[in-house]
């Protein structure tokens, strides 16, 4: 069974992206900022991370750096709605600075998240 951190603020988009993979048969952990999700990753090993970008503490793209850095294997999916700026400059941040395989801006096709997913961890 493939592992799968979910690093997001927002409790309830968190729960549901959660829940919905879990049905699709993953072992799912969570985190609610990139400061826990950093100490998950480290504990659980999972072979991908999903992540937002805003966030307080350590926000996405630090977190993507700080992962690479100790783990140069880590896949990441950043996702974003967006805060000061339009959600896309974000998410170009993260593909070009925190290796993002893929990006998402919120709200997203959970359909289109399943097949980037499924593309990430069988290649």
């Amino acid at each position: 069974m493939h592992k799968i951190l979910v690093i997001d603020d927002n409790d309830e988009f968190r729960v549901v992206l959660k829940e919905f993979l879990e049905r699709e048969g993953y072992e799912v952990y969570e985190a609610s900022n990139g400061c826990e999700g950093i100490a998950v990753y480290r504990k659980e090993k999972p072979e991908l991370v999903i992540t937002d970008i805003v966030m307080p503490c350590k926000e996405g793209l630090e977190t993507m750096i700080e992962l690479k850095k100790e783990f140069p294997n880590v896949k990441v999916i950043a996702m974003s709605g967006g805060g000061f700026e339009d959600p896309n400059d974000y998410l170009e941040g993260a593909k070009l600075l925190g290796g993002a395989a893929r990006t998402f801006t919120k709200p997203f096709e959970m359909s289109a998240m399943m097949s980037a997913i499924k593309e990430i961890l069988n290649p």
